[in-house]
């Protein structure tokens, strides 16, 4: 008897179509820029219909913040970035030990950025919504960051022992323009930059 695939439920579909939605919105964005992109052209490209897009995922600033999610989480979509890096990050014993786990991720995670973080910067000069956008994201940031903070201060060695200003180190180290500017202005290779974030996390947030 031959094998048959059991039918795909509506939620695996749901899932399905919109990895494709995100998947040719990121294609697009990043050869075409945010403004020239359309909702058709996504569309067209991922094999569905417009209206597809705004039921499973909403108007283009909701595409590209799903589109920055995935790049974000990576292998890890579509589970949420601060869901699985506290499961990562549970095992440090010290607090030096969460900061080369810190470091691991934002060199990481930087690279997959930061394609996308041109996009949005050049976008979000001219379209309000984007500007909206990326304001609110980067204050996600900073509350998630707020929350490495406090298990940070839970862990023996840490120098700082204001939750706020810990949060602000990292969401200034690990941002994607300082990633940007470091390897294509600079000229750093990813191994200079990894070496960077662990040293300056290192300074600022232990003790000796």
């Amino acid at each position: 008897m031959p094998n048959v695939k059991p039918p795909r439920t509506r939620e695996r579909q749901g899932v399905d179509t919109r990895a494709a939605i995100v998947g040719a919105a990121a294609e697009l964005f990043e050869r075409d820029g945010y403004a020239r992109t359309t909702v058709s052209a996504i569309a067209e490209r991922a094999g569905v219909v417009i209206q597809t897009i705004y039921n499973s995922i909403g108007p283009k600033s909701a595409v590209l913040a799903a589109v920055l999610d995935r790049a974000a989480a990576g292998p890890e979509a579509p589970r949420p970035v601060p869901v699985f890096l506290a499961e990562r990050t549970a095992d440090a014993e010290t607090a030096q030990e969460l900061v080369e786990m810190l470091a691991d991720w934002f060199a990481e995670v930087a690279p997959r950025l930061a394609g996308m973080n041109r996009v949005v910067a050049e976008a979000a000069a001219t379209d309000d919504a984007v500007a909206q956008l990326e304001r609110a994201r980067a204050s996600r940031r900073f509350n998630n960051y707020g929350k490495a903070a406090d298990a940070l201060l839970a862990l023996p060695g840490a120098r700082m022992q204001s939750r706020e200003a810990i949060a602000a180190v990292l969401w200034t180290v690990g941002s994607a323009f300082a990633y940007r500017h470091l390897t294509e202005v600079e000229g750093w290779d990813a191994a200079d930059y990894r070496e960077w974030v662990g040293f300056t996390l290192t300074a600022a947030l232990l003790t000796d």
